[in-house]
């Protein structure tokens, strides 16, 4: 009996001590897996941080490579419009008629003329730039199409006193209308020589001034009967000739003249040449006349070198270039005897091509 009681004992103890051992195991058990979850949760939480750093700062660092690539943004410029005071010849004086002394006058270098050059877009500094430092490109687009700002007829005056004087003319890259004066010993030589050029070639007809100057070999004067007038023409035509046109060198009186200028005119007609009027006085009746015969005639609006000096003479081509756009061309006459014209000339041609000027010659704006 003592046996039985004692090995019951021993049962339970054994019992509760199994119970108290599982319960402990649970426990165990339990906390290993809740250990296990926040330690999973814990290095998740990791990785998503890293992932979510390293695509920080990749993304970051794509942002700044394409602003670096974008092309900087230049606020376009508003167009000004230039007003330009340009003094003109006294309405009777010319060129030719008071020419300047033989004094020659102190040359200043001008300022240089702003130049209208259409603002080039700036382009990817990825692609390799070539030596001048514009990006190389197999092929080339202007910007923009540059605006018609009208024509520009450039005559030059009194060739054939000396072939020196012509030579750097005849080496301007641009139409140009030369007119020679006949009867001087290179007027002939230097009439081929114009054409050899590609240039146009005018008789520069010498006529009475009003002042009483000396016109030259060759003149028309107020007492001579309209067949003295025409023979005067013919001779020059055939020595300086084959010509386009002419025009008037000095003339001041002939050209106030109705019945002179009505032969003139006519002769002109008659040969197919064309008359430019030099207008050495504001008195000309050559318009007038011109309009009654129904012929079309050119006339002078600028003379370039009243003072022989760059800075004058870009003063009053400018004055040309204002009224080319206004009227739609200017016609603008220089000398052989400038030293400073035709240097001045060869470097503004092609800033007038660029700037959206046709340069064309006298013939083009008149045939």
């Amino acid at each position: 009996m003592k046996k039985a009681i004692k090995k019951k004992k021993t049962a339970v103890r054994s019992y509760k001590r199994r119970k108290k051992m599982g319960t402990s195991d649970a426990l165990r058990a339990f906390m290993l897996v809740g250990l296990i979850v926040a330690l999973s949760a814990a290095i998740s939480f990791a990785v998503i941080m890293v992932h979510a750093t390293v695509n920080g700062e990749n993304n970051s660092e794509e942002i700044s490579v394409t602003k670096g690539d974008e092309p900087a943004q230049t606020p376009k410029a508003e167009p000004v419009e230039e007003v330009v005071s340009v003094p003109q010849p006294p309405a009777r004086a010319t060129s030719e008629e008071s020419r300047p002394s033989s004094q020659t006058p102190t040359v200043r270098e001008p300022p240089k003329p702003e130049r209208n050059v259409p603002v080039q877009p700036q382009r990817n500094t990825s692609a390799q730039p070539t030596t001048s430092g514009v990006t190389a490109s197999s092929s080339v687009t202007p910007s923009r199409v540059v605006e018609n700002q009208g024509t520009l007829v450039f005559v030059i005056d009194d060739a054939g006193n000396n072939l020196r004087e012509l030579e750097p003319f005849l080496r301007i890259p641009g139409p140009l209308t030369i007119a020679v004066l006949p009867g001087l010993p290179h007027s002939a030589e230097a009439a081929r020589l114009i054409r050899a050029s590609g240039k146009e070639v005018i008789l520069h007809q010498p006529m009475e001034a009003i002042g009483g100057q000396n016109p030259g070999p060759g003149a028309i004067y107020s007492n001579m009967s309209a067949q003295e007038i025409r023979a005067v023409l013919s001779r020059n035509v055939a020595e300086i000739g084959p010509i386009a046109g002419m025009n008037n060198h000095q003339g001041s009186k002939i050209t106030m003249d109705r019945e002179a200028m009505q032969t003139i005119l006519a002769f002109c007609a008659e040969n197919n040449l064309y008359f430019l009027d030099s207008r050495t006085t504001a008195d000309t009746v050559v318009p007038a006349v011109a309009r009654q015969m129904g012929m079309r005639i050119a006339e002078r609006n600028v003379f370039i070198d009243n003072e022989q000096n760059k800075a004058s003479m870009l003063r009053y081509i400018t004055g040309g270039l204002t009224r080319a756009q206004r009227n739609g061309s200017a016609v603008m006459i220089g000398h052989t005897w400038s030293p400073e014209l035709a240097g001045l000339l060869t470097e503004q041609f092609p800033l007038f091509i660029e700037q959206g000027y046709n340069i064309k010659t006298a013939s083009d704006i008149i045939k």
